[in-house]
């Protein structure tokens, strides 16, 4: 997984790499890397020479970084230019080094732009774009390049704007956006959190990460993990030559109802895609389950349903004396749970509580904000990985915080974000599938924060992949686990 570190931290660590270094060293390496993908980028458009280039300049080092990397540019033969945001405070050096290599500075953006560099703040900035930034932001989306299309915008280490420990987006500060989108973000040294989790990380677009040397600098615990595709595959429970149904795993699924067959059939269609050898389905929607998934052994009741591994609840129960009871025995079980939908809503009255506290054996919960309102009294905000956190730590639960970036944190407070969300899941039943397919890692055997992580990751990419062929539902993201899974090999 990548680490991702809070501005501190990050500084800390700068601090100590550069008294080991001649002045300017670390800035020169940001500035060479942020320079040769701005290159690259510029190659696909018709070449470094003679392209058009923008600094939006601000104070400090993050400006710095820009004209720096905008002086390498201008020297492979690019028309340079920056506006400067705060000209009596912008970087000197950088400055003199941008006009050595023949940029130029201006009061006004050009007609004609290939490519925007965002270095108006770095990771020191608080509280959204203040004027002139904004402004001048705003009038991003009047540019053209020279095939008369938008120009790519670079953001210098993260997007300007953003609460980079948080991934915040704050209200906007006058006349324009309060942050800067951007297409591509050149980082150095280290993830930042706003890069990851948060409405900040729909603004990075695609995010390179450039070493300048940073990583054996770096203290203590960061401040989330990113989930990748390494990961889930060497967690992924592989069958081996001995095994049999009930060595793989069973689960059991306590979802749907006569009112609501179809959470059943969703749930168990995210589970039978997952490692668990065989599952037992216990609730009101036996002959919709059997009609799609034949292979599942079905009751009535959770009570009847025989020994499981983990158990999924929730979807589609409903929230009667009936349903709670059901709640009940599924969390008398001493096997992991996963708590979805109707059964979080059981727990908000308290009336679970004992029960809650008297289990060994693990809990995942999975909320979605309204439900995580619910549960907490009050929604996620605008730290959605310490909400995580502190819910994690009150139930004693892992805690998956669903959304564009799914938080994944647990009670003794490590989180982990899902990079490969997508808005094609917001459609109803997608949760059940990944409440199935969450349980089914569970009772294969991997660790309660693993199966959270597993599950999140695939789930997001089997709605890219249902993505590909239209509008998606949430059956279309069933059925797209199947092959996204067989790439794990």
């Amino acid at each position: 997984m990548r680490p991702a570190w809070r501005v501190a931290d990050v500084r800390a660590a700068e601090r100590e790499l550069m008294a080991t270094l001649p002045p300017d060293t670390l800035m020169q390496r940001a500035a060479a890397g942020l320079a040769r993908r701005c290159a690259l980028l510029l190659t696909g458009t018709g070449g470094v020479y003679g392209a058009s280039v923008l600094l939006l300049v601000g104070s400090g080092d993050n400006g710095g970084d820009a004209l720096y990397a905008g002086a390498r540019l201008a020297d492979r033969g690019a028309a340079v230019t920056a506006l400067l945001l705060a000209p009596d405070r912008a970087h000197r050096a950088g400055l003199a080094a941008l006009t050595a290599a023949g940029g130029r500075v201006v009061d006004r953006q050009p007609a004609r732009v290939d490519l925007v560099m965002d270095g108006i703040v770095g990771i020191g900035g608080t509280g959204g774009l203040r004027e002139p930034a904004a402004r001048v932001v705003a009038g991003l989306t009047e540019l053209c390049d020279r095939s008369g299309g938008r120009p790519p915008v670079v953001a210098v280490d993260v997007p300007s704007g953003v609460e980079v420990d948080t991934g915040d987006v704050p209200d906007a500060n006058g006349a324009g956006p309060s942050a800067v989108t951007a297409d591509l973000t050149v980082t150095f040294g280290c993830l930042k959190p706003a890069l990851a989790v948060g409405p900040a990380a729909a603004l990075a677009g695609e995010v390179e990460l450039v070493d300048i040397g940073l990583r054996p600098w770096l203290r203590g615990t960061p401040a989330l993990r990113v989930t990748e595709w390494d990961d889930v595959a060497s967690w992924w429970p592989r069958p081996g030559a001995a095994s049999e149904k009930y060595s793989r795993g069973v689960l059991g699924i306590a979802t749907g109802s006569a009112t609501y067959p179809g959470a059943a059939v969703l749930s168990v269609g995210g589970a039978a895609a997952g490692p668990a050898g065989l599952l037992r389905y216990a609730g009101g929607a036996r002959a919709e389950v059997l009609h799609h998934h034949p292979s599942v052994i079905a009751t009535d009741r959770a009570a009847d349903a025989g020994r499981v591994q983990a158990w999924v609840c929730g979807s589609g129960i409903g929230t009667d004396d009936a349903a709670a009871a059901e709640l009940r025995r599924v969390l008398a079980a001493p096997v992991p749970v996963v708590l979805d939908a109707d059964a979080l809503t059981l727990l908000v009255d308290g009336r679970m509580a004992e029960q809650l506290r008297g289990r060994a054996a693990p809990i995942v919960i999975t909320p979605h904000d309204r439900e995580f309102n619910r549960l907490c009294g009050e929604p996620p905000g605008t730290d959605r990985a310490a909400s995580a956190l502190r819910l994690a730590a009150w139930m004693n639960a892992v805690v998956l915080l669903k959304g564009d970036r799914t938080v994944i944190a647990t009670p003794d407070g490590r989180v982990t974000v899902n990079p490969t969300g997508t808005p094609a899941l917001a459609t109803g039943g997608t949760g059940d599938v990944l409440a199935g397919l969450l349980g089914s890692l569970l009772a294969a055997g991997l660790a309660p924060d693993r199966a959270a992580a597993a599950a999140a990751y695939l789930h997001g990419l089997a709605g890219r992949e249902a993505a590909r062929h239209g509008p998606v539902t949430s059956a279309d993201v069933a059925a797209a686990l199947r092959p996204v899974i067989a790439q794990l090999g």
